[in-house]
């Protein structure tokens, strides 16, 4: 979460008149609560509409219409569930442009990687198309004499999700399909940095046939965050986004009685070994480590170069920086630049910060992407990809999530000295090693204290019938996002211990008696 600014614009403002509002009961709700805050363009800088920020009233509605939604929504078939889910599948799929250009617009990547944003959200929707076997209960015939046993999976009610500005669609899409498959109705609420495309998301759920109330957008800030931590109305909480917010949404949500998963930040490293092949070291630390310029929490902030190769390494790096186009994330002239902006301005200033911290510290500024301005966009929040070289691990700019595109160098002489600086971390997100050598693979992946593991792929986020979640700080609660741990964590189970007479024999004495001692399986 973020301070946001519900009082005035900046300069750049041309005084917007679109207010983006809140979903509720399958229609726009227009805010009344006189408090909105500024949606930029992050490309120029300027504010190109403004938030509505929720007060108590407008979180009380979008409770109590989930909560009817929710009691219509339980109730129908898993054969009817199945075909909205599949009915939203089919939408999104035909109209995915559309959204990562919204995406775009708001956050500044590039379109194609909004595109592949959606693309691996959609990886969600299709398991939870899929979803009735994954909550399907069991079944113990005569566990004792005439006495079956078995589970039914329910859901929870009504669920909050919580998600970040860095993926706007792919964060909502790793829980809502899956809640509202198992029968829960769901109040997301987005950024306010990015909040546009929830409310495309929440108009292609009621074009595919979800009843009003099952799905609901609440735009706001603390206040609305606070609002579904404390409701005695919503079960569960799902969250992701920094380490700080995450340990708050789990503290405040489990003294609530609410389950909870909270996924937090993130310093993920890459451990290089001297039989890896650089070009492709290179390539794939370019990638990670300034994709979406550098603001995901599975980028790649630091090479662990096992020594000789970190020279060799920082110069193929340099030479790939030196190649990327930075600019607009939706393209000029139909040609898309290799990476946009940043979020904002003052996101951008907290990102220059650390690296001032690390030259502070003695590291070495190998390619320093302070002051970068796009010709054009002068006034857009650009930031250049920046590679520092023997950043002391002591620096808070090597402890610390950044967020932004800047990549570390450490100079280890081992495997153990870069395993053990992997695991001294406070984070366990995720990690990944490159080798040739497959029995030092395997043994990084038994020994690395990380959540999420990669073996030559740098950004190694599981296909949706995997579970995504670290380890330590990148994590609170017990449950990760989607795959069998999803399906887990929006249902309840419900044992039934039943025995129903044979009418031949119901009066028979076996049937009779009185027995005071605890049941036994006889």
């Amino acid at each position: 979460m973020s301070t946001t600014d519900t009082f005035s614009a900046p300069a750049t403002e041309a005084a917007p008149t679109r207010v983006i509002s809140h979903w509720i009961d399958g229609a726009e709700r227009p805010s009344s609560s006189g408090r909105t805050a500024p949606v930029y363009n992050p490309a120029t800088g300027a504010v190109q509409a403004r938030v509505a920020l929720a007060d108590q009233a407008e979180i009380d509605e979008a409770l109590a219409s989930a909560q009817r939604g929710y009691q219509l929504w339980s109730r129908y078939s898993i054969a009817k569930r199945q075909t909205v889910l599949f009915a939203f599948r089919e939408l999104l799929n035909a109209r995915k442009l559309e959204l990562a250009e919204i995406i775009t617009s708001e956050h500044g990547k590039v379109v194609s990687d909004a595109m592949g944003e959606i693309l691996r959200g959609q990886e969600v929707v299709e398991l939870a198309t899929g979803f009735p076997h994954l909550i399907k209960g069991a079944f113990s015939e005569n566990a004792s004499t005439g006495i079956d046993v078995y589970s039914l999976k329910q859901p929870l009610g009504v669920v909050g999700v919580i998600s970040p500005f860095n993926f706007p669609v792919m964060v909502p899409l790793w829980f809502v399909p899956i809640a509202i498959a198992a029968g829960n109705s769901v109040v997301l609420k987005p950024s306010e940095k990015d909040p546009s495309a929830a409310l495309w998301l929440a108009e292609l759920w009621k074009e595919a046939g979800l009843p009003d109330g099952v799905f609901t957008v609440l735009q706001g800030d603390k206040l609305a965050v606070d609002g579904l931590l404390h409701s005695p109305v919503v079960q569960s909480i799902s969250f992701v986004g920094s380490t700080p917010i995450a340990q708050y949404i789990y503290e405040t949500a489990s003294r609530n009685g609410k389950r909870v998963q909270a996924l937090g930040g993130a310093k993920n490293h890459m451990l290089v070994l001297p039989d890896a092949d650089l070009d492709l070291v290179a390539d794939q630390a370019v990638n990670a480590g300034f994709g979406a310029a550098g603001e995901r929490c599975m980028a790649i902030s630091v090479v662990l170069a096992v020594e000789p190769v970190a020279d060799d390494l920082i110069a193929k790096i340099t030479e790939r920086i030196a190649r990327l186009k930075i600019g607009n994330g939706a393209g000029e002239n139909g040609v898309e630049p290799d990476m946009g902006p940043l979020i904002t301005d003052v996101h951008r200033e907290k990102v220059s910060s650390y690296v001032d911290i690390a030259e502070q510290d003695g590291a070495k500024i190998v390619v320093d992407g302070r002051g970068l301005t796009v010709e054009g966009h002068e006034d857009g929040f650009f930031f250049g990809p920046t590679l520092i070289d023997d950043i002391p691990t002591t620096s808070r700019a090597y402890q610390e999530e950044i967020f932004g595109p800047v990549l570390s160098i450490v100079r280890v002489d081992s495997y153990d000295e870069g395993l053990d600086l992997i695991n001294s971390g406070e984070f366990g997100n995720g990690t990944a090693i490159f080798t040739n050598d497959g029995g030092a693979a395997r043994r990084f992946q038994n020994e690395v204290q990380v959540g999420m593991i990669g073996i030559n792929v740098p950004i190694p986020v599981p296909v949706a019938y995997h579970s995504f979640g670290g380890w330590k700080k990148s994590l609170f609660g017990d449950a990760k996002a989607y795959g069998v741990h999803g399906f887990d964590f929006f249902t309840r189970e419900k044992a039934i211990t039943s025995r129903w007479l044979d009418p031949a024999t119901r009066h028979h004495s076996e049937h009779s008696g009185i027995n005071l001692g605890f049941p036994q399986n006889t």
